[in-house]
């Protein structure tokens, strides 16, 4: 929870003027300043030692590769479902709160479109629920 007084000053006239109904408008920079290369380290940019850049890469490095695993489980899971209940990949769409594209994608195991939790969300919905363990 955040303490009122941690709050800057212009946070209490924002939140005056939204109570009030107005609009507010506020600009984004969305400007580049700095684009690591694909294959580059971005411990290293962002000044970590040699050393510890190369462990922290390989760190996240597994955590990426350990959820593309986990989402291409659930995405097989989906995809099982869908052959053992012989059904159109429009009947599925509709059983799981989805878009036609958006379950090709499942199919397709195209794994950057989803979360982990939007994935078990949709078998909760067929009637497969997920365990976790926690080693």
């Amino acid at each position: 929870m955040i303490r009122r007084t941690a709050l800057p000053r212009w946070f209490d006239l924002i939140t005056a003027v939204c109570s009030l109904g107005a609009r507010i408008r506020v600009k984004v920079d969305t400007k580049f300043r700095h684009l690591t290369k694909a294959g580059g380290n971005v411990f290293l940019d962002l000044g970590f030692p040699p050393k510890e850049a190369k462990r922290l890469l390989a760190h996240a490095d597994a955590q990426i590769d350990e959820s593309i695993r986990l989402k291409r489980q659930l995405m097989d899971e989906i995809a099982e479902w869908m052959k053992e209940a012989n059904v159109t990949r429009a009947a599925a769409a509709e059983v799981l709160h989805v878009t036609r594209p958006r379950l090709s994608d499942v199919v397709n195991h195209t794994v950057e479109k989803f979360t982990i939790d939007a994935l078990v969300s949709m078998l909760a919905r067929i009637g497969k629920h997920v365990r976790l363990a926690v080693r």
